[in-house]
């Protein structure tokens, strides 16, 4: 961007000015005295030995700034500069003071990063001291020793010019045995924004204030009809207790005119903690304690919102970029996307009771190109939040221009200020780590305001999840911003539809020039496979359910935690959520089984064999269809054909045995399978394989079955020729005898025949009755039938 184009505000007195510069050459004239007298040098060399030597010296005291108050003086004000002098060398420091040095005013942005860089003391570029009454004195520095200082000085004694930005140092001054004479030790310089008037005109500036943090909630719920949540861990409870990270946002930013942007899924694990949760142990889940400190968070964030603008993020705040990048080419990774922006806002009003935007998308760092912003209004979105180091300028703008650009497709880029968006960023743990951010924070925006007399719509787009010290720094910033002069609040929606600036570009950098320390933390393809892969197994579960959102919410919830941009730099940690998700999905799929059946044995021709379902689940399944498949029809037949199938309903915890009646051809081993289906045609779980052994219809059965009928057959034509014969024989009795008749000739009365006779009372060639036949069994015939369909079988 065209930052250093000179501040067009006001501008010191030409008197003032004048008056600086000739105490600025005084004070430099014994210096340059002394750099005449070197005969052995020429001027330039003994400046450069001076300056290297007055450089490495102003590094053997530490100056740590710890507070600047108040950050933004107007006249009358007197300044009050703390902080602590530390001797990093190895001999004493006497004679020592502390002393404040206004230095020149920087007219350009860059000029400040530029002195926010400098680390040693430069003679001339860090001003001289203001001396007098305004010096603190120690007259010893122990070496290791920290020692405080506390400076406090009218502004109207600093003799600043007109609005500006001026560079203000705190510096140490001393002697050493080894270098006896007096020269700057140690150094710490700041910024000191300047505007004792109204400016006019002031810069809109949007502050976006995020309530974002990581995946908590795991797929996992109770059995319970509550259907206690189940969290990976308990670090949640830390964030929004007091103290904690969340905590201290929501506190901090309560009164601040900001734009609150939040992650639906924070919103609604905080809320599943209020009604009780469970946490994930190494070896079992244990009831989670912090219901109150949850209460009280919700609490807490709904009286800080409830009268300001609250930007909604497509829920578990998916990576764009990712997407754009790795997931657009796997199926169903939009519809993911899709989904996640569909419950944002129900979120969110349900748990804060306000009406959300969900008209912006924010990729991660505001980095976008061609691909991103596809994606990013792909779910209904039409503003994208970008950053200044994305779309930069190239038509030499001597200005920052609004945020607001048209990029084409009805799609308006948000352009955050990327120096004022990055000024938090960092360790900010001490005092002087704070109040020099703070400081150059509020120097980048006053030297924003002073680039021209337009009025303009500015962005301020912190990182994401902000530390807590993070957020104290910020908030102390935006507290000195509202409360100064030369800006004014402004909401984000109203900063989208502000009038673009017509010199301000518009085009979108494209895909190779995306920052590669961005990409390397990406999801890969492979994420977006694995969650395709979950999702598929979740849409083949949920046909079978009779109470579909026990299940399909949680898990679907837990899918779009899967594409968090919260998991960049955590690829181990991403990786174990999705298998986690996914391992889970896969019990509760397997609590829907067919029973394992051993080798089954035909008693008859027909038979039923039954198959039993069973259901480990505590919700009812239905809509589910057996199909058990004879391999060999010709020898065995399921209901008469190859196959035939039979809805299943199984209640929860309960198993259902389904009845399959079978005939039985011929003898032998059938494999028979038996498969789950659901009523669209998909197969459910894994078949069973069992064999059906037909044992009675067999060859030699057949031949045992046939002889006897043969035998009944014959013993019947034997009765039958017997009894005719006999009825002739009655009917010849009285008839003499012929000589064609034989005769029986002698009887041996020993022979058992003759006994016979003799016990029944006739004689041979008499009427005698005709000899008995074999006696009726007493067991009913066998019955030739089919046995009956009820006919129970081995298993």
């Amino acid at each position: 961007m065209a930052e250093a184009a000179d501040f067009q505000g006001t501008s010191p007195s030409p008197a003032r000015r004048w008056m600086r510069r000739t105490a600025a050459l005084l004070a430099s004239a014994p210096l340059l005295a002394g750099l005449l007298q070197l005969p052995a040098a020429s001027a330039a060399d003994a400046a450069g030995q001076t300056s290297a030597r007055a450089a490495s010296g102003s590094r053997t005291v530490t100056v740590a700034l710890d507070s600047l108050s108040p950050s933004a003086p107007t006249e009358g004000d007197t300044l009050t500069v703390s902080g602590t002098v530390t001797n990093n060398g190895k001999q004493a420091v006497t004679d020592a003071h502390v002393d404040l040095r206004v230095g020149p005013e920087l007219t350009t942005r860059s000029a400040i990063d530029t002195a926010a860089k400098r680390t040693g003391y430069v003679p001339g570029a860090d001003g001289t001291a203001i001396g007098g009454s305004f010096t603190q004195e120690f007259a010893k520095l122990t070496p290791g020793v920290g020692e405080r200082f506390s400076i406090s000085v009218p502004v109207d004694d600093l003799d600043l010019g007109g609005s500006g930005v001026y560079q203000l140092g705190v510096s140490l001054s001393g002697e050493t045995a080894a270098q006896p004479w007096e020269q700057v030790l140690g150094i710490e310089r700041t910024f000191l924004p300047w505007q004792p008037d109204e400016a006019d005109p002031r810069t809109r500036t949007t502050v976006l204030w995020p309530l974002v943090s990581t995946a908590h909630m795991t797929a996992e719920t109770g059995s319970n009809e509550q259907q206690t949540p189940v969290f990976l861990n308990d670090d949640l409870a830390k964030e929004i207790a007091p103290g904690g990270r969340l905590e201290q946002l929501v506190s901090l930013g309560k009164d601040l005119d900001v734009t609150w942007v939040i992650d639906p899924d924070l919103l609604a694990s905080v809320d599943a903690m209020t009604r009780g949760y469970q946490v994930q142990g190494e070896s079992e889940t244990t009831a989670g304690t912090h219901q109150a400190v949850a209460k009280q968070w919700l609490a807490d964030l709904q009286k800080a919102v409830a009268d300001k603008e609250v930007v909604a993020l497509p829920f578990a705040d998916p990576d764009l970029a990712s997407l754009a990048h790795n997931g657009t080419a796997v199926t169903g990774s939009l519809s993911q996307f899709k989904a996640a922006t569909d419950v944002a806002a129900t979120t969110v009003k349900t748990v804060l009771h306000v009406t959300p935007s969900t008209d912006f998308a924010w990729p991660v760092d505001g980095a976008v190109d061609p691909s991103i912003v596809k994606v990013a209004t792909s779910a209904g979105a039409d503003k994208v939040i970008a950053r200044s180091d994305s779309l930069e300028e190239t038509s030499g703008l001597p200005y920052a221009p609004s945020a607001a650009r048209p990029i084409g497709g009805g799609t308006t880029a948000v352009v955050a200020d990327a120096r004022l968006s990055t000024a938090f960023q960092g360790d900010l743990t001490k005092a002087s780590a704070n109040t020099l951010a703070v400081q150059k924070f509020l120097a980048q925006s006053l030297a924003l305001n002073l680039q021209t007399n337009q009025q303009r719509s500015i962005v301020i787009a912190p990182q994401r999840m902000p530390t807590a010290s993070q957020a104290r720094a910020m908030a102390e910033a935006v507290t000195a911003l509202q409360a100064g002069t030369w800006t004014e609040a402004q909401e984000l929606t109203a900063a989208a539809e502000a009038k673009p600036d017509p010199g301000a570009t518009t085009n979108v950098a494209s895909t190779s020039d995306y920052p590669s320390s961005l990409r390397k933390q990406e999801l890969p393809r492979s994420a977006f496979e694995q969650i395709a892969q979950t999702q598929d197994k979740l849409d083949s579960f949920k046909v079978i359910l009779t109470q579909q959102s026990r299940v399909v919410t949680p898990f679907g919830r837990a899918i779009n935690r899967e594409m968090s941009t919260s998991w960049r730099g955590l690829a181990t940690e991403a990786q174990g959520y999705r298998d986690g998700v996914e391992s889970y999905l896969d019990d509760l799929s397997e609590g829907v089984t067919l029973i394992d059946k051993s080798e089954t044995k035909l008693s008859g021709r027909s038979a039923t064999i039954p198959v039993t379902v069973q259901n480990n689940l505590v919700q009812g399944v239905d809509n589910l269809v057996l199909r058990l498949t004879s391999t060999s029809p010709t020898r065995l037949e399921i209901d008469g054909k190859a196959y035939d199938e039979q809805p299943v309903t199984v209640s929860g915890g309960h198993s259902q045995s389904v009845k399959f009646t079978t005939s039985a051809n011929a003898n032998g081993r059938v494999t028979v399978y038996a498969q789950l289906f659901t009523e669209d045609g998909h197969a459910y779980g894994a078949p069973v394989r069992f064999d059906v052994k037909v044992t009675e219809i067999t060859a030699t059965v057949m031949l045992v079955i046939g002889g006897g009928v043969l035998l009944l057959v014959l013993a019947g034509f034997r009765m039958y020729t017997q009894r005719k014969r006999a009825a002739a024989r009655e009917a010849e009795g009285d008839a003499p005898e012929t000589a064609d008749e034989p005769d029986d000739g002698p009887q041996n009365p020993e022979s058992p025949e003759h006994r016979l006779r003799e016990e029944s009372g006739t004689r041979p060639g008499a009427g005698a009755p005709e000899q008995p036949s074999d006696p009726t069994p007493d067991t009913p015939a066998e019955k030739a039938d089919p046995s009956g369909t009820g006919e129970r079988v081995d298993r």
